[in-house]
């Protein structure tokens, strides 16, 4: 048997930020489908997807409390029965026993100012991410911190995750 393997590979931001969206796949939410990895040398450490504990129901079977409720985007993250990909990456690393000191974040959407807190003390260096999102505080605090948010794809980041 012959491969058709492509001319050209994938970088390793494209492959993780791939691996991300298809991971955003699994969400339980009905406004948003949000994905996370976190990686270091080149090796997944964990992942999240945004939505409902394990142990609840999901937002399909109860409905979206934030539409009931009209919370506009980005305000008011405690009226939400899920929880953030970037929030669910870290807790499964934890859960695990993953230390993510120093490793790169790769999301589908900005974090929000309460992911970016946990983000920072979790120790990860570096942020991609494909869509923005209205939280100018998070942008704050991740320069402050000095961690570095690229915007995907950035073609002049080649280090690698």
């Amino acid at each position: 048997m012959v491969l058709n393997i492509p001319d050209k590979r994938p970088s390793w931001p494209d492959y993780f930020m791939d691996i991300t969206n298809l991971v955003a796949r699994r969400t339980t939410c009905s406004r948003r489908m949000v994905g996370a990895v976190i990686v270091k040398e080149k090796r997944i450490l964990a992942t999240g997807y945004n939505g409902a504990p394990g142990s609840i129901r999901h937002c399909s079977a109860t409905g979206c409390l934030r539409e009931q409720l009209k919370v506009p985007s980005g305000e008011r993250h405690e009226l939400c029965r899920g929880i953030h990909a970037e929030q669910n990456a870290i807790i499964q690393a934890a859960l695990h026993g993953v230390s993510i000191k120093g490793a790169f974040l790769f999301c589908t959407t900005q974090p929000c100012s309460i992911c970016c807190k946990m983000i920072i003390n979790a120790g990860i260096r570096k942020v991609y991410y494909q869509d923005g999102y209205a939280d100018p505080m998070a942008v704050e605090m991740f320069a402050e911190a000095g961690i570095k948010v690229i915007h995907y794809p950035s073609p002049s980041d080649d280090e690698t995750p």
